[in-house]
């Protein structure tokens, strides 16, 4: 059963004009679907096992030992910016018909980390040349690299709030989800200027309140895919905005 917002243009016989969410709303999910994979095979299963946070030695040994394989995490996480972008756009077409200008501000914020995420990984292609003259420099990159990328998340923070607050008043979605990406837009926001204000920041908001995206994943895949809304953003002639 198909889902209307209830706001948009008439036809001639005044029926309201519609669009199907169908397609943006499978680009997003699957693309939402691919980068938790990619992500957690490239950063946990192969960057982490490869770094020991506090250990130089075993760091360089590790990385030297399994240079193919730590650039396989790299290109992993390359592929997760590429997926971004998509995912940027995507989300922007579910929620034009709320607000078109939040949501091309929402797109640009998360265009915007992935910018960022994409100068972070930058640095870590610098790591293998590196291990072979100074250790202790290839580790300070890795860092930087880490660094770098919370920084970023406050951008990406922004994104999850925008899109929070466009799934609450959008009307075809279900309130609480607007209300976990908030949750979880704060928690990036949070580990984003903890690592800015407090050194060795030893703490992540992020790793509990990431419900959120997971929710929007699914309901993307799911829901998404049967739901229509104005073809504009245009009021019904005659109807009251909330």
């Amino acid at each position: 059963m198909s889902v209307s917002a209830p706001y948009g243009s008439l036809d001639a016989t005044g029926n309201r004009l519609t669009k199907s969410l169908r397609a943006p709303s499978l680009v997003a999910g699957t693309a939402l679907l691919l980068m938790a994979v990619l992500s957690a095979w490239g950063n946990f299963g192969i960057l982490e096992n490869l770094i020991t946070t506090g250990d130089t030695a075993k760091t360089v040994a590790d990385i030297s030992a399994s240079e193919a394989l730590f650039r396989m995490g790299v290109a992993a996480l390359v592929a997760v910016v590429v997926l971004d972008v998509i995912v940027a756009a995507a989300l922007f077409e579910v929620f034009e018909s709320v607000d078109r200008g939040l949501s091309m501000m929402a797109a640009w914020f998360r265009l915007a980390y992935s910018a960022v995420f994409l100068v972070a990984i930058c640095r870590l292609l610098e790591v293998p040349a590196l291990l072979k003259n100074d250790g202790g420099q290839a580790v300070r990159m890795l860092d930087a690299f880490d660094a770098t990328w919370k920084v970023g998340l406050v951008l990406f923070a922004v994104h999850l709030l925008l899109i929070g607050y466009l799934a609450y008043r959008s009307g075809f979605m279900a309130r609480i989800f607007g209300v976990l990406l908030t949750i979880a837009g704060l928690g990036y926001l949070a580990d984003g200027f903890a690592t800015i204000l407090v050194p060795d920041f030893p703490f992540g908001f992020a790793v509990f309140v990431f419900g959120g995206e997971v929710a929007l994943m699914f309901w993307l895949l799911i829901r998404g895919r049967q739901v229509r809304v104005p073809a504009d953003s245009s009021p019904v002639p005659g109807k009251d905005m909330p």
